[in-house]
């Protein structure tokens, strides 16, 4: 419902008081020490988040990118997670790990809200901090107050549609919040920053990640340029108001304001309890259906897959957008119901070598992602069983096997214990950076925190 008149000043005026507590809770609780259980969520964010961008790192296109930034490079400030561990400026280094760091789609996120907060935030956050010598236990800090601004504006303006991608909409703000609030911005500042970012937020599309429109993966690199020089620009006195937030979301995308999420628990509930962690390569809808296409190849045993002659997948309804039959590009892959129940299928995987670009050609995955049907569930249940899925496999003799999945693994409710993480972690960089893994699990550790951030950096990447 598109807000006029008295209402809309009504409901703009409640969203700018709103955030403006918000940035005074924020300001003060930089401040004050997180409690054990939300640094600890914090870190795990952190790492899982930089390993997702090494084994993005790799990849051609993203190589080409960091090529770009090392041409323009000024200075020697922050390191690239990439072979060779260079050192350039900070904003440089925060473009070019930026745009690997949601490129494999095994990224942590938020799950009440379409929000990658910490994706958002790391990027511009790391770099500020090894540039500045900030400490571990800064950085952790500041990640923790800057995911709880960034998942709390996704909540309190959310679309009606799946129209304005997360990633376009909510970067700019995280990295903003990061930056500002390691640089122990007032309140004042801080509120002046992330609405000047909310501001500069793009209307990058939804549609763009299931086209496989790979500057989907440069939007988290500009909201990383963008949060620094909205905070930059705070501070020379060039920042936004608070109603910006209400402005932008509202009134320009024309989501719904609900203000009291801004506010609601603050201090005391963190966004950072409601994350989720992931295994498989691809979006998070499509989770429960590859839970219960895994059920199937236990149940069945080695060989079923590849008697797989077709596929139903009933899904909840963000599942249904995943329509892709022939996906152009990994991206879209990874955005693809129909690839993702055959590449599963096929291969035996959700992992990133059931998404790989090999498989776009592959004529048993793709000859079978035709043969994907797509169904509405007939019940969609309250959070968190809203993402379900239910999987029959119709093999080459004409029988039927199902599987189901309520809600698939990673989230608050059914957390990933640290140690499969860890090998999660170890997997994605060992390749690249063999010290990489045993570096940043010991930050899971509070004995960690006066530890230099750019230190932790030098050990993980082996440049010391």
């Amino acid at each position: 419902m598109v807000l006029t008149g008295p209402e809309a000043a009504t409901a703009r005026a409640a969203s700018a008081e709103a955030f403006t507590a918000l940035c005074g809770w924020a300001a003060s609780a930089a401040a004050t020490p997180l409690p054990a259980a939300v640094r600890r969520r914090a870190a795990l964010v952190l790492i899982d988040d930089l390993g997702a961008a090494v084994a993005a790192c790799n990849e051609p296109e993203i190589a080409a990118a960091r090529a770009l930034e090392l041409r323009a490079a000024r200075g020697a400030e922050a390191t690239i997670l990439a072979p060779g561990a260079a050192r350039i400026d900070r904003i440089g280094a925060s473009l070019a790990n930026g745009m690997a760091a949601t490129w494999a789609e095994l990224d942590e996120g938020f799950r009440l809200a379409p929000c990658h907060a910490g994706a958002y935030i790391w990027p511009a956050l790391v770099a500020e901090a090894e540039a500045t010598d900030a400490t571990t236990g800064a950085v952790l800090h500041a990640l923790a107050v800057a995911y709880d601004i960034t998942a709390r504006l996704a909540r309190a303006f959310p679309f009606a549609a799946m129209t304005v991608h997360p990633h376009a909409a909510f970067a700019t703000v995280g990295a903003a919040a990061g930056v500002a609030l390691l640089r122990r911005c007032d309140a004042a500042r801080l509120q002046a920053a992330i609405a000047g970012a909310a501001s500069m937020a793009f209307a990058g599309p939804y549609g763009h990640a299931l086209d496989g429109a790979l500057i989907r993966n440069g939007w988290t690199a500009a909201g990383a340029f963008i949060g620094f020089r909205a905070v930059d620009w705070a501070l020379a006195g060039i920042g936004g108001i608070a109603s910006s937030p209400f402005d932008v979301f509202v009134t320009s995308f024309g989501t719904a304001s609900h203000p009291e999420e801004l506010t609601r628990g603050l201090g005391a509930e963190w966004a950072l309890a409601d994350g989720y962690h992931k295994v498989f390569a691809c979006c998070q809808y499509a989770h429960s259906m590859l839970e219960a296409s895994l059920a199937l190849h236990r149940r069945l045993g080695p060989g079923a897959g590849a008697r797989v002659a077709a596929i139903e997948v009933e899904t909840h309804p963000r599942g249904m957008t995943l329509t892709a039959t022939e996906p152009p590009t990994v991206l879209s892959a990874k955005f693809s119901m129909p690839h993702a129940a055959a590449a599963v299928a096929r291969r035996g995987s959700g992992g990133q070598d059931a998404f790989a670009k090999d498989t776009l050609a592959d004529p048993a995955i793709a000859g079978l992602r035709r043969a994907v049907k797509l169904i509405p569930l007939a019940t969609v249940e309250p959070w968190p069983n809203d993402r379900a899925a239910r999987v029959t496999w119709i093999l080459d003799d004409g029988s039927r096997h199902t599987a189901a999945c309520r809600n698939a693994r990673g989230g608050a409710d059914q957390p990933f214990d640290e140690a499969t993480l860890a090998a999660k972690l170890a997997g994605n960089t060992a390749p690249v950076f063999p010290a990489m893994a045993g570096v940043l699990t010991a930050l899971l550790a509070p004995d960690t925190d006066e530890t230099l951030w750019r230190d932790v950096i030098a050990a993980a990447t082996g440049v010391i």
